[in-house]
């Protein structure tokens, strides 16, 4: 028997777990860092705006791309909003870096989450892991660096 599986008095069945497999990181934190992400992306992006408006579309773009895929896939897995929150990407079967190419595919599940009327990021209220969309398109989950200490 496993630590998650308890005694099923009539021998049917093992009970299923009904928390988190481990500490995860809470709806506020997540907000939190995901608005100064925001705050930082358009900051720069908005330098370009008197530039060219269509060059600010294109660093918009390109700067979210490359501002999520290289910091969460990277081996820390946290972006500056995540670094200043003490949260982290892992993971979710082996508690490592999720890598570019997983982090790519968590940005374009960002779109996902948003397009559903936010949906998919509320989604971690009630999911037993607390994933949002984007997390389960990843296989990743977000957890407190205390919980998970970045090497």
């Amino acid at each position: 028997m496993t630590a998650t599986q308890q005694p099923d008095p009539f021998g049917t069945a093992p009970a299923r777990r009904r928390g988190p497999s481990g500490p995860r990181a809470g709806f506020w934190r997540r907000f939190a860092a995901s608005f100064l992400d925001g705050l930082i992306i358009s900051v720069c992006s908005i330098l370009f705006v008197g530039i060219d408006e269509g060059l600010f579309y294109v660093v918009s773009v390109l700067g979210q791309i490359g501002y999520y895929t290289i910091l969460e896939g990277g081996p820390r897995g946290q972006t500056v909003g995540k670094m200043a929150l003490k949260i982290r990407v892992i993971d979710l079967a082996h508690s490592g870096p999720i890598g570019y190419e997983r982090a790519f595919i968590r940005l374009i599940g960002r779109f996902l989450s948003t397009i559903a009327l936010l949906l998919g990021y509320f989604w971690m209220l009630w999911d037993r892991e607390k994933q949002t969309w984007h997390d389960k398109l990843a296989g990743a989950v977000v957890v407190p660096v205390s919980a998970y200490p970045v090497d």
